[in-house]
């Protein structure tokens, strides 16, 4: 990127197609000298705006963990899970097996009121692989979750090789009465890193997975990591023109993180590889958000694993100074989402 204090031309995304562009000088700062700057433009088309105007009211996620393995652990695909996988390092710690699906939900739910003053709540299923089990099981999760007060929704995470036709009718049932968001792991949509992470699937997988789950009234979502040592940042930033090409809804991204008792932390160890620093990722943020149709919901932009178990990249940083150093980098460069498209 300029350095500080080199002025670029740039016009602000209020303007629409066919109006007279409005140039006005803009320093570009740099991300380190953003950090106290306070910024009320949100850039990105946002998950939680998204769901407010949907709803007319706040809309929280209630993460559960139902108790699901994968297939990529039980052997049916393979063993030992994709090499970054530590379900630990994103789940809340209220979200375990040991507590019924309702009891969590019960939990989750007045903790959010109070806490975000939230009023409406999609049950979240997150650990592991979220339809793999018999449609029979999922039927009465499903609507175990859905049949709690306030409750508007659901959001299933799951593999793109554990859906079918028949899982894929019972969403589309529910999704009659409900809002159901399936949100497949897709990682990355390069073959090579797909077998480094021991996936388990190819991206063909993943665009078969598109193709039965598409234009039935259920709500599509992928999730997307970036920063493995197989890509180079072009290729990265190039998932951001794919993606916009497909039938995708949401979006969630994050940096690659290298956490304890996994394979990849092994491989760390071994022979430690470039990891995002800080302001790096803050820009890569922003190339990839230009490049990234508007209409694509962004439902997170960072990961955050718990301290104890973070290995790399350690940025002590917490989760609001994230999202206002992004914003604050990408109101001073002129960005916004659909900019470059």
């Amino acid at each position: 990127m300029p350095a500080s204090g080199i002025v670029r031309k740039t016009f602000w995304p209020e303007q629409k197609p066919g109006m007279v562009q409005t140039f006005v000088p803009v320093r570009i700062m740099k991300v380190a000298e953003i950090s106290d700057k306070k910024t009320t433009v949100r850039r990105y088309n946002a998950f939680g705006q998204y769901m407010k105007q949907l709803y007319r009211a706040p809309v929280y996620k209630v993460n559960v963990d139902a108790g699901f393995t994968c297939p990529n652990r039980d052997g049916t695909v393979a063993t030992g899970g994709c090499i970054y996988c530590n379900n630990d390092s994103f789940r809340p710690s209220a979200c375990t097996s040991t507590a019924s699906l309702r009891e969590q939900i019960s939990k989750g739910i007045p903790y959010l009121r109070s806490r975000y003053g939230a009023e409406k709540f999609i049950v979240y299923f997150q650990p592991y692989t979220n339809t793999y089990a018999d449609v029979g099981i999922l039927d009465r999760l499903y609507r175990e979750a859905l049949d709690n007060p306030g409750v508007v929704g659901l959001a299933i995470g799951t593999r793109p090789d554990c859906v079918d036709e028949e899982k894929i009718a019972l969403l589309e049932t529910l999704g009659r009465d409900h809002f159901v968001l399936v949100e497949y792991g897709l990682q990355s949509i390069y073959d090579t890193t797909l077998s480094f992470i021991n996936r388990g699937h190819d991206y063909a997988c993943f665009k078969h997975a598109l193709s039965i789950t598409i234009g039935r009234g259920i709500h599509v979502g992928a999730h997307l990591i970036l920063g493995f040592p197989t890509e180079t940042r072009e290729e990265m930033l190039a998932m951001a023109d794919e993606v916009s090409r497909l039938p995708i809804e949401f979006l969630k991204i994050h940096q690659l993180q290298v956490v304890k008792e996994t394979a990849l932390a092994d491989l760390y160890a071994e022979k430690p590889f470039a990891v995002f620093g800080y302001h790096e990722y803050i820009e890569m943020l922003a190339d990839f958000l230009e490049r990234l149709s508007p209409d694509i919901v962004l439902q997170r932009l960072f990961a955050a694993a718990p301290d104890e178990i973070l290995i790399a990249p350690l940025w002590n940083k917490t989760r609001s100074e994230l999202l206002r150093d992004l914003d604050a980098f990408m109101e001073q460069r002129g960005s916004y989402q659909g900019k470059a498209r």
